[in-house]
């Protein structure tokens, strides 16, 4: 194990991300809290983190651009050390109908749901095979909300997420970094907080657990993850959904 982990945490402004970059912190990680427009919420991320003893910076970087990642990853490293922990938290929501989805929506989807994985990761391997210990862990909505018809981009996402994750954990498994996924399920966040009342219950009565889940539900799994606790999982999608997986 390194003597500091530095983790970045993309699209942790918010929601499931602002949760998992609170619960790394807490567990010793220098944290890099990324945001591509929520500047302010983002700083009070950083706020809440410092104020409890930790260490935190907010950092600016559309993860679906190859170029923005790769300046984020040197500021990264210039400010806090080599990144041995990355958690991809980064997607956007486009739901539509295939004959009613535009090209740009499509794009927006795959861009920064699965291509963001792509290259944080490219960014972030390479020290952690020089250090020879790393954690990797894609947290990707590819169950719950997203399912009925006509979501194809999500569909896509899906299998690439999955595919990229399975792939990458055999090529890295051997030089002690792991590479695992977070599928949540209905989770309370502000993209569910939109949803009419009638259609969070039918979600929720659709849940062996009875309710929805949580921010903290999902952090909880990300920072086992990345723990000297989980170095024999690889390359494992873990549903946390409250049991809808299973049915």
């Amino acid at each position: 194990m390194p003597d500091k982990k530095v983790a970045v945490v993309t699209g942790a402004g918010r929601g499931i991300g602002r949760a998992i970059a609170v619960e790394l912190a807490k567990r010793g990680c220098a944290v890099a809290v990324n945001y591509s427009r929520s500047e302010g919420p983002a700083n009070e991320v950083v706020e809440e983190i410092t104020a409890a003893g930790g260490e935190a910076f907010a950092v600016k970087a559309d993860v679906s651009n190859a170029e923005e990642v790769k300046a984020m990853f040197k500021a990264v490293s210039e400010k806090l050390g080599p990144v041995n922990v990355l958690v991809c938290n980064a997607g956007v929501t486009r739901d539509n109908l295939l004959m009613r989805m535009k090209d740009a929506d499509w794009d927006d989807v795959i861009k920064t749901d699965l291509s963001s994985l792509y290259y944080c990761a490219k960014e972030a391997v390479r020290p952690m095979l020089k250090g020879r210990w790393g954690r990797i862990v894609a947290v990707s909505s590819i169950n719950g909300l997203r399912g009925s018809a006509g979501q194809c981009n999500y569909a896509a996402a899906k299998a690439g997420v999955i595919g990229f994750v399975k792939s990458l954990a055999r090529e890295v498994a051997s030089r002690g970094v792991t590479v695992n996924a977070i599928a949540p399920g209905f989770i309370e966040t502000d993209m569910t907080a939109v949803l009419p009342e009638d259609v969070k219950s039918q979600f929720i009565a659709s849940i062996p657990a009875g309710r929805a889940g949580t921010p903290q539900d999902v952090a909880g799994v990300a920072a086992f993850l990345v723990s000297d606790d989980a170095a024999y999982l690889q390359g494992q999608v873990i549903a946390v959904d409250g049991g809808v997986t299973m049915q």
